[in-house]
């Protein structure tokens, strides 16, 4: 029997692993609210593996509809659970198993397959015609890499559920670059400031 989503949280949560995959519905809940702050902006996901995470998912499907410049995300490749969750793009040319780190980067959305909306076939299929990037990192993916923080650079806002054993360290490269940004997971991780 397959394990609820609530259960499955529990036991990282008693695991004391980092990987919490924020729900979309909060996500949406909540980014609802600063809507106008990403127009015209470079969002960075940068603790989001695209196939499994939400944040990643929010912001492809709202690429148009919050006027984004750019969506980023990148992955780190020694997570346990990369590329094991959810199959957004079942065969893009990235061997999933091969535990590497990637990144995506998003420039335009459209309509693509012409059904009248925006999806992930669409973002799909862009990704398969070079209309955006997807491409292997050198690195393993870790926001500290040099490869990370010249992303992070570029970026205008920083949204993401970083890992919070790592929370502090996070948090100061984050002020040490001066983004802005929207972190959402556990308040406890407040407590590590």
């Amino acid at each position: 029997m397959e394990k609820s989503v609530n259960q499955r949280l529990h036991q990282a949560k008693s695991a004391r692993k980092d990987e919490f995959y924020t729900q979309l519905n909060d996500i949406q809940l909540e980014l609802k609210h600063y809507k106008n702050e990403f127009r015209g902006k470079v969002v960075f996901c940068n603790c989001d593996d695209p196939y499994e995470s939400n944040f990643f998912k929010y912001f492809a499907l709202n690429f148009n509809s919050l006027g984004l410049k750019k969506l980023i995300a990148t992955c780190y490749a020694p997570s346990t659970i990369a590329g094991i969750q959810l199959d957004l793009f079942e065969d893009v040319k990235i061997e999933k198993s091969d535990k590497k780190a990637y990144k995506i980067e998003i420039e335009e959305i459209t309509d693509e397959n012409g059904d009248g909306s925006i999806d992930l076939s669409d973002v799909e299929y862009l990704l398969r015609n070079n209309k955006n990037v997807l491409t292997q990192l050198n690195g393993d993916g870790d926001f500290r890499s040099n490869e990370c923080v010249e992303l992070l650079k570029q970026s205008d806002i920083i949204v993401t559920n970083p890992p919070f054993s790592l929370f502090r360290e996070y948090m100061e490269l984050l002020q040490r670059y001066n983004k802005s940004f929207i972190i959402m997971g556990n308040t406890n991780a407040l407590t590590y400031i």
